[in-house]
């Protein structure tokens, strides 16, 4: 196939990854049903050649605007992103046969929209659908038709309304901006006056409206769910660490690292939320005739009252998708082809390698605010040879002076990803690995799975 990823992040670099990946075992291999102006040509570069021990074909695949870290797999091309008209003229001139976007930006601005009008299959929402993710109300609103179980919530727009919420609920504040916020626009806080303040915060944009939400106890886990508008195929649960700092310390933040799996969950947590939460709302926006075709991302509390959706998003979750992807043993890239084309239910089970899968966020000084940039990043790419560790970019770009060096130039700088036959293995792996990259001011959180794998020992 010949592919066009959208994305720059380290979640697309594990995309890119999987995207990329042949079995060893041609037998492995899940055939793509063939599609009406497929390409069939053979690409003259590496990357599209045969490769000889798998007797497979290996994918072609583009990237936009990609990262350092990504080029190692596909090849990067000039092109906006979020320029829906723009995106799908370049993948129709170009024979793509699948455009896979990874960020929610382009879901909302209708990039998938466009692709689909140029009958080229696409995984990702169109914009219409994107709002379970671009606005949380709506996405309420999505529930309570679904019957799906939630926590309640007010939608507010000026702070009397917060006030008057904050004063039903009571503490601890969960006080959530309504639109995209990159993973920062909620805060959960015990202090009325932090909750106000960031809820002032976020009604000060134009149309600014914010949720004032009941806090749910118990532990959070994230299940993403491939969906064609009518089935729902989920991949393995994860939980990720949203706060900056050990023991759940500091601000929120897009996710400073993620486990997969999650022994404690019970046997049949994953068909639970697939029929009582997945199938609902896919068969909800279906109903309204925006139906939803991508990755629905189900962020859950497992409260002392059951299961209960805390939020939705309609894309891969980052930090979550590094580990969850390095376990996935079926070729991803025919899999989200079927559900970009309606074709799920023709799905064989998914393969999962056994082991577990811990991932570590490195972050650039100062981070979650303001953050210092233009630092040599160093060490990433020894780490990155240990079979059993994957060192997945994000922020970070080549040094401007050329010299092959890179420099940090965001926030999240990457994610190391150690496997391992146990959580403790994995997280052993995941933190060697951490040691030998080098950046000034650069901070992770030691604490990834550190009590769940100390309890299963």
């Amino acid at each position: 196939m010949r592919i066009l990823l959208l994305g720059s992040g380290g979640r697309e670099h594990a995309l890119a990854r999987a995207l990329s990946t042949q079995p060893a075992n041609p037998d492995q291999t899940v055939e793509a049903d063939s599609q009406p102006g497929n390409s069939t040509e053979q690409p003259s570069d590496p990357a599209g050649q045969v490769h000889a021990a798998a007797g497979v074909e290996k994918h072609k695949l583009y990237c936009a605007p990609a990262n350092p870290g990504i080029e190692r797999v596909a090849e990067k091309i000039e092109l906006d992103a979020q320029d829906g008209d723009e995106v799908a003229n370049w993948a129709s001139k170009n024979l793509i046969d699948l455009v896979v976007i990874g960020p929610e930006a382009p879901l909302v601005a209708g990039v998938a929209n466009a692709v689909r009008a140029a009958a080229i299959p696409v995984f990702g929402p169109d914009r219409e659908a994107a709002e379970l993710e671009g606005s949380k109300a709506f996405a309420k609103e999505i529930m309570r038709a679904a019957g799906v179980d939630t926590a309640a919530a007010t939608t507010c727009t000026t702070i009397s309304e917060v006030e008057a919420a904050m004063e039903e609920y009571g503490a601890p504040y969960v006080i959530k901006n309504d639109g995209l916020a990159a993973g920062k626009g909620v805060v959960v806080t015990d202090e009325a006056k932090v909750a106000r303040e960031h809820a002032a915060q976020c009604l000060e944009a134009e149309g600014g409206k914010v949720l004032v939400e009941e806090y749910l106890d118990g532990e959070e886990v994230s299940l993403f769910c491939l969906s064609d508008g009518d089935t729902v195929v989920p991949l393995a649960p994860a939980q990720d660490f949203k706060r900056a700092y050990d023991g759940d310390a500091g601000p929120n933040t897009g996710g400073m690292g993620a486990y997969s799996p999650l022994p404690w969950l019970e046997e049949n947590f994953t068909n639970e939320v697939v029929e009582k939460v997945a199938l609902p709302v896919v068969k909800e926006m279906k109903k309204r005739g925006t139906p939803f075709v991508g990755l629905l991302y189900c962020g859950l509390a497992c409260t002392s009252k059951g299961v209960r959706v805390v939020e939705f998003n309609a894309r891969f979750g980052d930090p979550e998708t590094q580990p969850v992807l390095a376990r996935l043993r079926t070729p991803l890239a025919p899999v989200l082809l079927r559900a970009a084309t309606g074709k799920l239910a023709q799905q064989p089970a998914l393969q999962w390698d056994e082991r577990s899968a811990v991932g570590v966020v490195l972050a650039a000084e100062g981070y979650p605010g303001p953050v210092v940039e233009h630092r040599p990043v160093s060490g990433w790419e020894e780490a990155d040879k240990d079979e059993d560790v994957h060192v997945l970019v994000a922020g970070m770009k080549p040094h401007p002076y050329g010299d092959g060096q890179l420099i940090t130039s965001g926030g999240r700088v990457l994610t190391v990803v150690g496997l391992g036959k146990d959580l403790g293995q994995a997280r052993r792996r995941a933190y060697s690995a951490m040691e030998k990259i080098k950046l000034e001011g650069g901070h992770y959180r030691s604490d990834i799975a550190g009590r769940v794998s100390a309890e299963t020992r």
